[in-house]
C-alpha cells in the first residue's frame, strides 16, 4: 500500500508543499511525473528546449531519490490512460499533487479526480505555484482586483497577516517508497524530441543583483535582471523562498513576483482571456495582419536596432530582457497593427519561461485590451527606448553584428506615420 505524489509543475524536493504533505501521510511514497503526450504533441519544435529541460531535471529527480533508496516513476502518454494502469498496478491509498492553475491542467485533474473517487482513492491537492492563489486577495465585497497596484498593496497585507509558509520536504525522504522499481526515463528520442544544447540559467543569483534590481533590471546590455523565469514555471525554485528572499532585499523584485499571482488570478477568475481580450471592444481592432511583416518581426529583421535585437536572442536563447519585451510587443500591435494574438502565440512557442497567464497579460498590457493595460495612446518609440535603455548599442550589436553596414534592413515602417495609423484605427474601433 503506497501513496503517489504527482510531480508537474514543481521539479524539486527542498519546499515542495505537495510532497511535504504526502511524506507526512500514512503510506510510503512513490513519486511520479507524466510526460503528458496533450502537451507533448502540441510543441511546433522537435528541439524545444523546455523539453531537454524537463528531461535533464527528471534525471536530477531520479538521482536525488535513488539517493534516499527510492526512485521517481516516469511515464508517457495521456493522463488518464496512466492512471488506470497506475491504479491496476499499485495498491494507491492517496494521491497527492500541488495545483496547476491552466485551463487544460484543471480539466486534466478533474477528470483523474473523478477516476481515482471511482476507485476510492483520495486525491489531495496543494497550493505551491503560487503564494496567493486567485480567490486570497480579494476586494473588501469579495471581487477579484483587476489593477495591479492595489492588488499588490492588499497582497502585502495580507502576507503580513498570514506569513509564508514552508514546507520541508527535503527533511522527511525516509518516508518514500523504498522499494519503487527503478523504472528508465523514457529518452528524448521515445518521445519523438531531440536534445537542444541551449544553456540554461543557474538556480541562484546574487544578493547584490535583487538590491539592486530596482535600477539595473531595464537595461538589457547588464547582467540585471534574475533570469529565473524558467525555474519559476517548471518550479524547479520555490516561489516562498524567492519572496522571502526579495521581502528583505528589493520590494521592486517583490513587485514583479506578485506579477505573477496577479496575472494567475485573472486568469482564473476570468478565462476567457486566453483567446479574447479582457476589455471586450477591443475586439472591434481592425487588425492588418501582414504575415511578411510578421515574419519580419519574428526573425528580428525590422530595421528597428532595439527590436532586432530582442527577437533574435529570443530565437536563439528562449529569453528576451523584460524591458525589451514591452518593447517588441508593443511594436507588434501598435506599429504594425498586428493581432497581439500572433505575438503571443509566438512568445508561447519560443520562450523558455512561458508561462500561460503572465504571457496573456503581458501581451494584453502590451496591446492595451487588458485588466492593467497601458492606454492605447502610449506607442512606444522604438528609437527613444532604444536611446534610454541602450544608448552604446551594447545589446544591439551582440545580437545585430550587421547593425550600421549595408546589410541591415532600412526600417520597415516609419514611426511617425505608425503612430498616426495605429491611434486612428484603435480610435475608429473604440468611439
Amino acid at each position: 500500500m503506497i501513496s503517489i505524489f504527482w510531480h508537474r509543475r514543481d521539479l524539486r524536493l527542498p519546499d515542495n508543499h505537495g510532497l511535504f504533505q504526502a511524506l507526512q501521510g500514512d503510506y510510503p511514497v512513490l513519486p511520479a511525473f507524466v510526460l503528458d503526450r496533450h502537451i507533448l504533441d502540441d510543441l511546433e519544435d522537435r528541439d524545444d528546449a523546455r523539453v531537454t529541460f524537463i528531461h535533464q531535471q527528471l534525471e536530477y529527480l531520479k538521482g536525488a531519490y535513488q539517493a534516499e533508496g527510492s526512485n521517481l516513476l516516469v511515464e508517457y502518454g495521456y493522463p488518464l490512460e496512466i492512471w488506470e494502469r497506475l491504479i491496476q498496478s499499485y495498491s494507491i491509498k492517496a494521491v497527492y499533487t500541488n495545483r496547476d492553475y491552466e485551463p487544460y491542467a484543471r480539466q486534466r485533474d478533474q477528470e483523474v479526480e473523478k477516476l481515482l473517487k471511482k476507485h476510492g482513492i483520495p486525491l489531495f491537492s496543494c497550493k505551491d505555484h503560487v503564494v496567493f492563489e486567485w480567490e486570497e486577495v480579494l476586494k473588501g465585497d469579495g471581487s477579484p482586483y483587476t489593477v495591479f497596484t492595489p492588488y499588490s498593496r492588499k497582497w502585502k497585507a495580507h502576507l503580513q497577516a498570514v506569513g509564508m509558509p514552508s514546507y520541508p520536504a527535503e527533511n522527511h525522504l525516509n518516508n518514500l517508497w523504498k522499494e519503487a522499481p527503478n523504472h528508465q526515463i523514457p529518452s528524448l528520442d521515445a518521445i519523438g524530441f531531440v536534445a537542444n544544447p541551449i544553456h540554461f540559467p543557474p538556480t541562484s543569483v546574487s544578493q547584490a543583483l535583487i538590491r539592486n534590481y530596482g535600477a539595473t533590471r531595464d537595461f538589457p546590455a547588464v547582467a540585471g535582471t534574475s533570469r529565473l523565469g524558467i525555474h519559476f514555471r517548471f518550479g524547479t525554485i520555490s516561489i516562498r523562498e524567492k519572496a522571502r528572499r526579495a521581502m528583505e532585499l528589493s520590494e521592486t523584485y517583490l513587485n514583479e513576483l506578485i506579477w505573477r499571482d496577479f496575472y494567475s488570478m485573472i486568469l482564473g477568475h476570468f478565462p476567457r482571456v486566453v483567446g479574447e481580450p479582457f476589455k471586450i471592444a477591443y475586439d472591434r481592432i481592425e487588425w492588418r495582419n501582414d504575415p511578411v511583416e510578421f515574419e519580419a518581426w519574428c526573425e528580428g529583421k525590422t530595421g528597428y536596432p532595439i527590436v532586432d535585437a530582442g527577437m533574435r536572442e529570443l530565437n536563439a536563447t528562449g529569453f528576451m530582457h523584460n524591458r525589451v519585451r514591452m518593447v517588441t510587443a508593443s511594436f507588434l500591435t501598435k506599429h504594425l497593427l498586428i493581432d497581439w494574438r500572433w505575438g503571443e502565440a509566438y512568445f508561447a512557442r519560443k520562450l523558455l519561461d512561458f508561462d500561460l497567464a503572465s504571457n496573456n497579460g503581458g501581451w494584453q498590457w502590451a496591446a492595451g485590451c487588458g485588466t492593467d493595460a497601458a492606454p492605447y495612446f502610449r506607442v512606444f518609440n522604438p528609437t527613444a527606448q532604444q536611446v534610454k535603455f541602450d544608448p552604446a548599442f551594447e545589446y544591439v550589436r551582440k545580437w545585430v553584428p550587421e547593425y550600421g553596414t549595408g546589410s541591415y534592413p532600412e526600417p520597415i515602417v516609419e514611426h511617425k506615420m505608425a503612430r498616426e495609423r495605429c491611434l486612428a484605427t484603435y480610435k475608429s474601433a473604440l468611439s
